[in-house]
């Protein structure tokens, strides 16, 4: 089994530091595995201090040989358009009054490491390393956190305060910094090195658990997270008793050893909530939301070799742009930030005096500004310590016009029609040209904001919409060989200005080409035509295509036989067919111009190949696969709510985002939507609240003196109102020295979505076979190290700590989801999007296409009901995915993310039916009903109140589906049912016996 290690992105190879380094790429040893660092020089190698230090490689080379991967040829090099003055970070800082903006909760997505030249794609798993893992970014917003840090201590929403009252002259505090005090060494910890046996196991594999153990049927009460014992530390001085502090004084609930084959109710009753830092209260309560920065380790390892014994993956999750719904909002003409790394203020910094502040990534000692005396919360002088930037882990800046080269750009959206005869035949074509009109006024932007719009078939149509025309007139450019704008200044208007023409376009375009008899398209020069258009401003690019194209450059061929879909460890074509789309979006990133594709179609498009213009140019990809208007209204009903949300959310313009760590750690490996422009900045042509990132990190020089790591994302982005802002995430974590310390920390969430997206790049890179077989050597080498490294007790069984017991299910539902299952009838077009979701979703949203939520729902009460706005929430508990849970008396609800089924058993209590369904009988629920009626009854209120609460927590509308035995859609249903065995993967209990069985080898 081949398991070479995850390989990097577009332009992180090697590692790097908070900044860039000098020295080459150390070579690695040959030891392949999940956590191993790409191969120097197969993605773009970033420079680095010198080899990490030695240590055992996270997957054991003795399961799996390495698999040979070809080296891509070095992509161009993006142009460079610095968002600011010349800085030594291309982050710049903001200006001086202080408002406060609503913030909400949101997820991530991750992303794909690409290959050499500056780009996101996936990356090759290097086959010859051995550094810690770095995984990618996923967040996830969980829903009932245990210890969510307390709402950030702000003040009203939208209260801005002027500049502070003048003072006299600033005085001149350039006093040298005190020589360091070495803290005490952290206490010993004695970690038991002595492995347990296993019991044989003499039994034969089950696929159904009624035969299995009764110690395993019984049901066990689902541990609870608890946080570590934690002294109180003042915020703005880290105590150095923390350097003392042992996770283990009093062993915590993480550490609670899980027999796995025994216990079977595993689940939470509810959201799984992520570990809490170790950390004194008063820096927890400041730490960054784990909804927007999260780490797949919440206690980080004093050296690369305690990190590579632990076998588990260093990476950060981020969610930059979420919705939030308490942000402040920081204007000042000075924003504080270290000399010497650029890193920005924040509440754990140190103050050495009143008027000299610590870095906390870089150590340095630097001034306190006169202005930074000012409180403008307070309004009071001479506590710089209290003010947002210091008492906000999250916090934005409105930057000051000298960080701009040029003016802010203006929001400019530019929509990309196919109007072939299949796309009109779908009928998607009414329902965007309506949802335009019925938003218009809803688009994000100021007076300045313009739009264009360009049709496509066989040839390309513009539409001049300029001031002062009784009608829009459309201009045909039929040569696709040679793409030229006839009228440039005419075909992106100020909407403002010519919002009446706008409206009478999206009115007949529909009707205008009904009777088009056109097959072909040439969606490449449509997109070079629009590239044109947008690239002296930058701005959106809203692509809608329902074909293969097959005219002109870019055309494609199909590369499925829908009849001969092979085996899933043989699946070819993950890969794209050209490099023309990737090409052209990076022109199109190196111009500010982001492309967001809507691929509707029933036929094979190669997703593979047009998913490449929204990966490298920080956009999104949409699928509506088998999209009817009329034939499917649930993917119509779906669209339509995405296209609204698509519309209306907030956008940023020309972002770049830079993340920086204390120094001793490094970055390893970006994963997301973008273009990384150096070694640690990328370029985002559009940020978006739904987009996420990953980061894989490695510790390249010990950690031995600190007690405590930070990492910083500063996002700068131009908003649709034309400000130029910076939004800033600070997060803290402890240094631990025992691995049963690491293993407590440990967040099984974000480890299982940071490990996705690498098998995702595996998959791309070398096969879909060697993707699975390096997830299942994940979980095997962790819980191996586990039992080697941490128990000091002998036990039999397979054996987890609790905080870690749900890791083996989600790694078999990965093995089960659409991206990685060997099911032969799974179509390329399907599996493609999914694995962009599982690169580009925040962690909560991910996590339920992974693994959905299951509740029973025809006994719904309101007892541990949440009161949501003056609604009665019911909160069921959540079920194992077996169909064993199920019942013929009752019904269940499951939500997989984007979809939502309503199963009904056949013996379904006839008054639910009537009360929620409105029909008198099991016979009587209609095979594709995708709604439920309003009727006035308990029932019905309870369970459509549940319904849309759920809705309402993702920014994508997940479609309801009533299922019955007979329905069509059963069998999708039942796919989802992950503990139960299925055509091509094991039951969850076999899974576990052939995990124990290798662990015990």
């Amino acid at each position: 089994m081949s398991s070479g290690g995850f390989a990097s992105q577009n332009g992180a190879g090697g590692s790097y530091t908070n900044g860039p380094s000098q020295n080459p790429v150390g070579v690695y040893p040959s030891n392949q595995g999940f956590m191993a660092p790409p191969l120097p020089g197969y993605m773009n190698s970033l420079p680095t201090k010198g080899p990490p230090p030695a240590g055992p490689g996270c997957y054991s080379a003795n399961r799996h040989q390495p698999s040979p991967v070809g080296t891509p040829a070095a992509l161009p090099a993006s142009p460079s358009h610095r968002m600011g003055p010349p800085q030594a970070s291309a982050t710049p800082p903001p200006p001086g009054s202080y408002s406060q903006h609503p913030q909400q909760p949101s997820s991530w997505s991750g992303v794909t490491p690409a290959p050499a030249g500056n780009h996101v794609s996936p990356a090759p798993y290097a086959s010859g390393t051995s550094t810690p893992p770095v995984f990618q970014n996923t967040m996830q917003p969980p829903a009932a956190l245990q210890h969510a840090p307390p709402a950030l201590n702000v003040m009203a929403p939208h209260q801005s305060y002027g500049p502070p009252p003048a003072f006299g002259p600033p005085a001149a505090m350039r006093g040298t910094p005190p020589p360091p005090v070495p803290p005490p060494p952290l206490a010993p910890h004695s970690d038991g090195l002595y492995p347990a046996q296993p019991a044989p196991m003499n039994r034969p594999a089950s696929s159904s658990y009624p035969s299995l153990q009764p110690a395993y049927h019984s049901p066990a009460p689902a541990p609870q997270q608890q946080h570590y014992p934690q002294p109180s530390v003042s915020a703005a001085q880290l105590s150095p008793s923390l350097a003392a502090m042992s996770l283990q004084s009093q062993p915590p609930e993480a550490l609670r050893v899980v027999n796995l084959l025994q216990e079977r109710s595993l689940l939470p009753a509810g959201a799984v909530t992520p570990p809490a830092p170790c950390l004194p209260q008063d820096l927890q309560k400041l730490n960054c939301s784990p909804e927007v920065f999260r780490c797949t380790l919440t206690s980080i390892p004093q050296t690369q070799s305690l990190l590579n014994k632990a076998k588990l993956p260093l990476g950060l999750l981020l969610h930059p742009f979420k919705d939030l719904s308490q942000l402040p909002v920081v204007t000042s003409s000075n924003i504080v930030r270290c000399r010497s790394c650029r890193t920005y203020i924040n509440p754990f910094v140190s103050f050495v005096d009143a008027r000299r502040w610590k870095c906390n990534l870089c150590h340095r000692v630097n001034d306190v500004p006169e202005e930074f005396m000012y409180n403008p919360v307070s309004r009071s002088y001479g506590a710089p310590h209290k003010r947002p930037e210091v008492q906000n882990a999250t916090i934005e800046f409105i930057a000051p016009s000298e960080y701009m080269l040029r003016p802010p750009q203006p929001a400019v959206y530019l929509f990309v029609l196919d109007v072939s005869h299949n796309a009109v035949e779908t009928g998607y074509l009414d329902v965007v040209c309506q949802s335009l009109l019925d938003n218009l006024d809803s688009l994000p932007g100021d007076t300045r904001m313009k739009i264009g719009f360009i049709t496509f078939d066989s040839t390309i149509h513009f539409y001049n919409l300029q001031e002062g025309l009784s009608q829009p007139q459309m201009l045909i450019v039929s040569d696709v060989d040679d793409v030229f704008l006839p009228t440039p200044d005419s075909l992106l208007v100020n909407l403002n200005e010519c919002r009446e023409l706008v409206q009478d376009l999206l009115a007949s375009l529909p009707q205008m080409f009904s009777r088009t008899m056109e097959t072909q398209s040439g969606l490449g020069p449509a997109l070079q035509a629009a590239f044109k258009l947008l690239s002296p401003t930058g701005g959106r690019m809203s692509v809608f295509q329902t074909q293969l194209p097959t005219v002109g450059i870019g055309a494609l061929k199909p590369r499925e036989e829908p009849n001969q879909r092979a085996p899933a460890k043989d699946v070819q074509n993950l890969s794209p067919a050209t490099d023309f789309y990737k090409k052209l979006a990076l022109d199109c990133s190196g111009h500010h111009v982001a492309v967001d594709l809507f691929l509707l179609s029933a036929q094979y498009c190669d997703l593979s190949s047009l998913g490449c213009i929204s990966r490298y140019s920080a956009g999104s990809v949409y699928f509506y696969p088998s999209y009817h208007k009329q034939h499917n209204p649930s993917q119509t009903e779906r669209f339509q709510k995405d296209l609204k949300r698509y519309l209306t959310r907030k956008i940023g313009f020309e972002a770049v985002m830079r993340i920086r760590c204390t120094k001793g750690l490094s970055i390893h490996t970006f994963h997301g939507n973008f273009f990384v422009r150096s070694t640690d900045l990328l370029s985002l042509a559009n940020v978006n609240p739904d987009a996420g990132f990953a980061v894989q990190m490695s510790i390249e020089e010990n950690l031995l003196d600190l007690q405590v790591v930070s990492f910083q994302a500063a996002l700068l982005y131009t908003s649709s109102k034309g400000e130029r802002r910076i939004r800033v995430h600070t997060l803290c974590l402890p240094v631990v020295n025992s691995l049963s310390d690491i293993f407590a920390g440990a967040d099984v969430q974000a480890i299982a979505a940071l490990l996705a997206s690498m098998a995702v790049d595996r998959s791309v890179t070398a096969s879909l076979g060697d993707a699975r077989d390096a997830l299942i050597n994940a979980a095997i080498d962790t819980l191996a190290s586990y039992r080697s490294s941490v128990l000091s007790v002998q036990q039999p069984g397979l054996l987890a700590p609790a905080c870690l017991r749900l890791f083996p299910l989600y790694i078999l539902a990965l093995l089960k989801h659409k991206a990685f299952r060997t099911s032969a009838g799974t179509r390329l077009d399907e599996r493609v999007f999914a694995m962009c979701q599982l690169k580009c979703q925040p962690l909560a949203y991910l996590m339920l296409m992974v693994h959905p939520s299951l509740y029973r729902v025809d006994n719904l009460s309101d007892e541990g009901a949440l009161n949501v706005s003056d609604r009665t929430i019911p909160q069921p508990r959540a079920l194992q995915l077996s169909v064993e849970k199920l019942s013929r008396d009752a019904a269940f609800l499951m939500d997989c993310g984007t979809v939502l089924y309503l199963w009904i058993g056949r013996n379904c209590n006839p008054v639910f039916l009537a009360q929620v369904l409105g029909v008198d009988s099991y016979a009587a629920v209609p095979l594709n009903m995708n709604q439920l009626p309003e009727l006035d009854t308990a029932e019905s209120s309870r369970i459509r109140a549940l319904i849309d609460w759920l809705r309402e927590r993702r920014p994508f509308h997940p479609v309801l589906h009533v299922i019955r035995d007979e329905s069509p859609l059963k069998a999708d249903f039942m796919q989802n049912m992950i503990e139960d065995l299925s055509e091509s993967a094991l039951s969850y209990y076999e899974f576990l016996l052939h995990l124990q069985q290798q662990i015990c080898k």
